[in-house]
């Protein structure tokens, strides 16, 4: 296998902390974003939407979204399980998981990419360019409260995300936080619940892959 990887990017980080907490040894190949490597015709034969994570088989077959990566992984890496140990536990990962994304990755990128100059023509990842819309930018950091909030009101009621142990649904509240921190889009101070999370899950190894 060969895992396709932008240090700097939100979306391969997820694949990284799930690796790390699988204590998998992955070879990484660097894809150079600023310089518009995910756009050349090598790369769009892996993956056709231009984007990372992408993971690549043994048999050349490559996985492009993250969600089917971890499935992947999870399959061949079973211990830790991050994606539930039972069925019960695999859908409640699995909906918090899209919840996740909905509510707060899609939030932030669209608060980022309708926003910063490096990003100008580029406000939708992909092959297509797309102009900026400064509305979006706007809408986008009013759901990242929307985000902390639901997530708050969450783990006041148990350990992490999905239920009492650590989950692929905490990999993504995880970077979506560090994230969102990152455009300056910390939570309230009244997100007791959430800030203590994030200061336990932020202490795991896996981490800071």
């Amino acid at each position: 296998m060969k895992f396709y990887d932008c240090a700097t990017a939100p979306s391969p980080r997820r694949v990284r902390i799930f690796i790390a907490e699988k204590k998998a040894d992955i070879p990484t190949v660097q894809v150079d974003l600023r310089a518009a490597e995910h756009l050349t015709e090598a790369f769009r034969a892996k993956n056709p939407r231009c984007t990372v994570p992408v993971l690549e088989l043994d048999d050349g077959t490559c996985l492009g979204e993250t969600i089917a990566i971890c499935d992947y992984l999870e399959s061949i890496y079973p211990q830790a399980p991050l994606l539930g140990r039972t069925p019960k536990e695999r859908a409640l990962v699995l909906m918090w998981n899209h919840w996740i994304e909905d509510l707060g990755f899609s939030a932030a990128a669209e608060a980022f990419r309708n926003s910063a100059p490096s990003f100008k023509d580029r406000a939708l990842a992909g092959p297509e360019n797309f102009e900026q819309i400064p509305a979006l930018a706007e809408r986008g950091r009013k759901r990242i409260g929307l985000f902390y909030r639901l997530l708050n009101e969450q783990l006041a009621r148990q350990a992490y995300v999905a239920g009492e142990v650590f989950t692929l649904a905490d990999i993504t509240a995880l970077v979506v936080a560090d994230f969102a921190q990152r455009l300056k889009l910390a939570p309230a101070d009244s997100c007791g619940a959430f800030l203590t999370w994030h200061q336990r899950v932020s202490a795991r190894s896996g981490a800071v892959a």
